[in-house]
């Protein structure tokens, strides 16, 4: 019997952050990569509930989550998933990470070892320095928005070259834009950040 999905929020200094749970048993924190949400596990939470409480996130300035007042740090994002397990009462979990999840995994792990039993890290990038400036150029022009809205068109054909189905890029799409502002802001930040150190 398939498990329902329950959505709450839990209160932080910063803002809310939304989270989905389900099941019941040992539990199973999701982390989802960079611009989706929870969504993104959406379909595998049913599976993983028949036998552990799976908890899927919303990272601040994702999804419904809020929008931090502040540029987020690895740092950051591992302090609001111990926050979160707090709050559901969870003293040691396993931890599976996606991409951006999984560097925020790796850091949980690293910095409170004594919180996670296994960890799971999924397509965990490796770029060197050009490598990481050529993705910070093609993040920056991807976040321009256009006076003609072509912008938004061109999001959904980035996506649709390699998501399955329209649905599912209509997600994704959603994701993307629910978190513009926010990863505007960070790239904006981050090409500072490289101007400064370039002089």
């Amino acid at each position: 019997m398939s498990k329902p999905i329950k959505r709450a929020f839990l209160d932080t200094e910063d803002g809310q952050i939304h989270y989905r749970i389900a099941g019941d048993g040992e539990p199973l924190v999701l982390l989802h990569q960079q611009p989706r949400s929870s969504d993104e596990f959406w379909e595998l939470m049913p599976f993983l509930a028949r036998h552990r409480c799976v908890i899927a996130m919303d990272l601040m300035g994702f999804g419904d989550s809020d929008k931090p007042p502040r540029m987020y740090t690895i740092a950051d994002y591992t302090k609001t998933v111990i926050a979160l397990l707090d709050e559901l009462d969870i003293k040691k979990t396993c931890i599976l990470g996606n991409h951006t999840g999984a560097f925020i995994a790796g850091e949980v792990a690293a910095a409170y070892p004594e919180r996670v039993e296994k960890l799971i890290l999924c397509n965990v990038p490796g770029f060197d320095e050009q490598g990481k400036a050529k993705l910070l150029e093609i993040f920056a022009e991807g976040y321009k928005i256009k006076e003609d809205g072509s912008h938004l068109r061109k999001r959904w054909s980035a996506r649709a070259q390699y998501v399955s189905s329209a649905e599912l890029n209509h997600r994704w799409v959603l994701d993307d834009f629910k978190a513009w502002v926010y990863l505007k802001r960070k790239i904006d930040f981050l090409l500072q950040k490289q101007f400064l150190m370039a002089r």
